[in-house]
Formats: C-alpha cells, structure tokens, sequence
C-alpha cells in the first residue's frame, strides 16, 4: 500500500512532482526531460525501503521462507494489480474511440481526464508488480543457491563480483534493446504512414477518395512486436546459463543478485518517469481546453489576430500610420491582441515540451519498465531449473580437475 501511495503521489497531476515537470515545460523539452529522470530516481526511495523492510522482518523470523510469503502475500494482490492496470488503457482506447468517431471535444476532455487517471493506476499496478517480482526473484535466488550446495555468495571472490557487475548491466542492456525496438518501430511506421499520406494526396487530387492503410500500420507494430524481441528474450535465458557454464555457479549466482538489485531500481525509475510525462502532457492538454473554450466564450478570432500581431511586429512603431485621435484606443486593441496571440503560442509551446516527454517516456512506461519484472524472474527460474547441470558441468570445474590431477608416479627401475 505504501509503493501504491508513492507512486500515486510521483505520478499523478494532482501533486507537486508532475506539477513541477509541467513548470518546466515553459522552458521547453529539455527542462521536461531532466526533471522527469530526476523525479523517477527520487520515486525508487520508498519503495526501496519498504521492500528491504519487508525483506528484513521476513528473514528474520522465517528465514527463505519467510521471503516466499512475503512474495505470495503481494502476488495476492494481483486481481487488484491487474484491474487498476487494466483502467488506463480501457479509458485511453475510449478516447481514441471517441476522436476518430468524431464526438464533441467535451468528451475528449472526459476520456482525457479518465485516461490521466489511468496513467497513475497504471503506474500502482507496476510497482505491485516491481516489488512482487524482487521478492520472488529473491526467494527463487534462494532457492538456486540451495540447489548449488552454496550458502552464499561471496563478493570477494573474483568471480562472483564479476557475475554481480554483469548481472547489473543486464537491465540497462535488456532496455537498451526494448527502447531500441520501439524506436526502430516507430520509424518504420512513421515513414509508412507519410508515403500513404501522400498516395492518400495524389487520389484526392485525382478525384478520387483516400483510405487510409490501416491495416499496415498494425502489421508493423504486429511484425515488430514479434521479430525485435527475439534478442531481449535471448539475453535473458542466454546470461545466466551462459555464465554458469563457462565459469560455474557462482558466477550465475552473481548474476542474478545483480540483476535483482539492478532491475528493480531500473524498472521502478522508468515506470513512474513515464506516468508523470504522460499527465504532464495531460494537465496541458487542460488547460489548452480550459483556452479555447474561453476563446470561444469571448468571441476572439486567434487567426485574424495573429495576422495583425505579424503585421506590427515592433511593439513601438505598430501604429505610427494611425490617426492621432484613435491612436490609443488602436494601441489598447494591438495591446490585446498581442496577448492573446502570446498566450496561445505559449500554450502550443508547453504542449510542444510535453508532447516530447511523453513520447520519451512511453517506451520506458510501456515496454522496458515492465519487461524488466521478466527479466529479473525468468531469468531466476532459468538458473534454478539448470543449477544441478551448471554445478555439474561447467568449463570452470573441467579445468580444475585437470588442473589438480595429480602426476603418475615414475616407474621404478631395476636394481634401485
């Protein structure tokens, strides 16, 4: 409950943090984008301690297995993990239903504040799942150890740090691929979607009727979904078997540690810094409404007046060619427009720095902050189902045999 309140506080347009990032979106995208890294590694605090508590008391009072319950106690909550999951998508789908029908905006500013909702239960559901998935990683860890015959891992020894520094960096490689494969996706289904824009163009110009290809757009992301994680999956069964056969069980074990300790900051950092983008974004999307409707409400025409506010660009020459006697009544109506014309070029800017977040952060929200929770348990149950085979045969035991194979003793020889 106390991840779910932190990463409600982190994440959710209610509160100072998001608050802060749609501040800093007036000085465009890269204040967005610092502030945003900066509050997802803030957000891995109290997580962190409620997990290490949570692993202290256990093992504490029930050693291992003390851990195993405390996994099982959070993967009982998974029924409400999964429907507080499931809400931002439904509501964000409502919203896309909701533009492409054409409805009013009124409802696009209804599904808009359910989908900001949605991205803050969302962002609950994954830290149930990032703090369920330490403990199980850990209890799994566990429980390899004990099949290796070990009763630790020990630092000092060479290998196993190796393995504990490798398995830190297997996070950061497994993000690296799966933010790679959304961006190479992305660029293929941007470059599909302007040569049919532009097919769509000439039909139209020809008298024909343009249908957008719908349909190979879902085939790029289908195709890319498929084929591009082939090599995230390969690293995470690959790893710890590749480790152990080489240079023996311990260096699997250091691997997973490292990848527990690793992942769990990775996936928590990356989840929220997504949420809080995606309703920064939202929360200037609100007002960008709460603009227009008072546009509508005091009858301005925004085009006509930016026509005028381009005309006299210089505030102190724009209107020497008016009569004196109107003069000031002109200087007050050039006053508003000016402001109006400002005022909604900053909004198209913050929207701008927000749209730019967000689409940083959609990657590290959507694919690589959830996959690590994989990463980090598959990767445990891999080297549990192998550790009697790792702790038989590996090429790090081989040679230590051959190494300590003691020489044949000489033959004797006659009359000694």
């Amino acid at each position: 409950m106390i991840i779910g309140f932190t990463t409600e506080y982190f994440t959710s347009n209610e509160y100072r943090p998001t608050m802060i990032l749609v501040e800093s979106c007036i000085h465009g995208p890269a204040p967005n984008i610092i502030q945003g890294l900066a509050l997802g590694y803030n957000s891995c605090i109290v997580p962190i301690l409620c997990i290490t508590a949570t692993i202290g008391y256990a093992f504490n009072y029930a050693g291992m297995y003390g851990i195993a319950l405390s996994a099982l106690g959070m993967l009982g909550s998974l029924p409400v993990a999964l429907s507080i999951d499931g809400y931002g998508p439904i509501s964000d789908n409502a919203g896309g239903v909701a533009e492409m029908s054409g409805l009013p905006s009124e409802i696009r500013d209804v599904t808009d504040a359910l989908d900001a909702a949605g991205n803050t239960t969302a962002a609950v559901g994954k830290g149930f799942a990032i703090g369920s998935a330490c403990l199980v990683g850990l209890a799994l860890f566990g429980a390899f150890i004990t099949r290796i015959g070990e009763t630790s891992v020990d630092i000092l020894k060479p290998t196993q740090f190796c393995g504990l520094l490798v398995g830190a960096m297997l996070p950061y490689a497994f993000s690296a691929m799966t933010m790679k494969a959304v961006g190479d996706a992305a660029f293929e289904m941007m470059g599909f979607i302007i040569e049919d824009f532009n097919k769509g163009q000439q039909a139209i110009a020809d008298g024909g009727v343009y249908k957008p290809d719908y349909d190979g757009c879902i085939k790029i992301s289908t195709d890319s979904s498929l084929k591009m994680m082939i090599a995230p999956g390969a690293l995470v069964l690959g790893s710890p078997l590749l480790a152990g056969f080489l240079f023996g069980p311990g260096a699997t074990a250091g691997l997973l540690a490292g990848a527990i300790v690793s992942g769990v900051q990775v996936a928590i950092s990356a989840s929220n810094t997504g949420g809080a983008w995606d309703n920064c974004k939202k929360k200037i999307e609100q007002n960008r409404s709460a603009h227009r409707a008072e546009v509508a409400e005091k009858q301005i025409d925004l085009a006509r007046f930016r026509e005028e506010a381009a005309a006299h660009p210089d505030a102190k020459e724009r209107n020497q060619n008016v009569e004196a006697d109107v003069r000031e009544t002109y200087d007050k109506h050039l006053d508003q427009v000016f402001h109006w014309v400002q005022k909604d070029q900053e909004i198209r800017d913050l929207h701008v720095a927000a749209v730019v977040g967000d689409t940083v952060g959609d990657p590290l929200k959507d694919t690589s902050g959830p996959a690590i929770n994989i990463l980090i348990k598959l990767s445990a149950i891999t080297s549990l189902v192998f550790g009697n085979y790792i702790k038989d045969n590996n090429l790090a035991a081989l040679l230590s045999k051959k190494t300590d194979t003691p020489a044949p003793a000489p033959a004797p020889v006659d009359g000694n």
